[in-house]
């Protein structure tokens, strides 16, 4: 699937194909392979650009090659209420277009072609290149808060009580991070790469960097730093947390070890007694009328007195 935008006096609007024009955004996602073929018979692309995006294992890099620049980068995308990945973005920019091509429908993208979008020009190549990098940092900044807040709740949770659910969520949480922080590597590298264009002559036929530009570039920059920062902090608490939580339902484990070998000190004395007294030869108290209660008050004592000395000993 494509559609095709470009700047009109409310902002972006989507457009036919025969409205195309200079300055253009085609927005490309999970496209067929017929679908390829009538993008590249329509923009001159490259076929290895295009699919470049269409590999969820693909890292992150820049390369230009026959006046067309293709960046690739990793976004961030929330799958359910509490699951996030990332996946490959690919951002194509020649003389004439500006391709964007994904495997699935994003929040980048999608905040970006809103029709009440009017910062954002099309025609203007390398600031809204920028401006795509710059929303997928903030993106970024945004999910990893609301990871963070995630496992507050979840904290809060764990201290009440050790479900395995919460231990489970937890981990989805620092698999989360993980992805986000080698991603937001990998991204940080391209924007190092963009910002050393402004010397390439090849480049500059096809990014040509104002001041404004190089100011949102760095903006990009920051955002991104920023993010590897956070990331970095949250995932250091979040290992702290998980060893805290980790000795915690150890000691639990050994304090019940400890409270279950007590009573069974204390449960195995009327055992024994009973055992003893239950055996078909002549005992004590065999003729007494009361021997039975003899019996039971007697291994009551006793239990009890070790179960008083396991107190003391701080068995319970």
């Amino acid at each position: 699937m494509y559609k095709f935008y470009k700047n009109k006096l409310n902002g972006i609007e989507e457009i036919d194909v025969d409205e195309i024009e200079k300055g253009s955004w085609i927005n490309v996602v999970a496209p067929s392979p017929e679908e390829l073929l009538e993008l590249q018979e329509l923009t001159g692309v490259s076929r290895d650009f295009l699919t470049a995006a269409l590999d969820d294992e693909e890292k992150s890099r820049m390369e230009i090659d026959d006046n067309q620049l293709l960046v690739l980068i990793d976004i961030p995308l929330l799958r359910s209420t509490n699951d996030y990945d990332t996946i490959p973005l690919g951002i194509i920019t020649t003389k004439e277009y500006t391709i964007t091509v994904c495997l699935e429908v994003n929040a980048v993208l999608a905040d970006i072609a809103r029709p009440d979008q009017k910062v954002i020009k099309t025609f203007k190549r390398t600031r809204f290149l920028f401006q795509i990098l710059f929303r997928s940092a903030t993106l970024y900044l945004r999910y990893i808060r609301n990871i963070n807040s995630r496992t507050d709740e979840l904290e809060m949770h764990l201290r009440k009580s050790m479900d395995n659910k919460e231990l489970l969520d937890l981990l989805d949480v620092q698999k989360s991070f993980t992805f986000f922080s080698a991603s937001l590597r990998s991204n940080y590298v391209v924007t190092e790469k963009l910002l050393r264009l402004r010397t390439s002559k090849q480049a500059m036929q096809l990014v040509k960097l104002y001041e404004e530009d190089e100011d949102l570039l760095d903006d990009v920059i920051i955002e991104y730093k920023q993010a590897i920062e956070m990331v970095e902090m949250y995932t250091a608490i979040l290992n702290s947390m998980m060893g805290v939580f980790a000795s915690i339902i150890n000691n639990n484990m050994n304090l019940v070890m400890k409270f279950l070998a007590g009573m069974t000190i204390v449960l195995a004395i009327p055992t024994l007694l009973s055992g003893l007294w239950g055996m078909n030869v002549p005992v004590p108290f065999t003729d007494n009328p009361y021997g039975f209660f003899i019996v039971a008050a007697s291994a009551t004592i006793i239990a009890s007195v070790f179960a008083y000395v396991l107190w003391r000993e701080k068995m319970f």
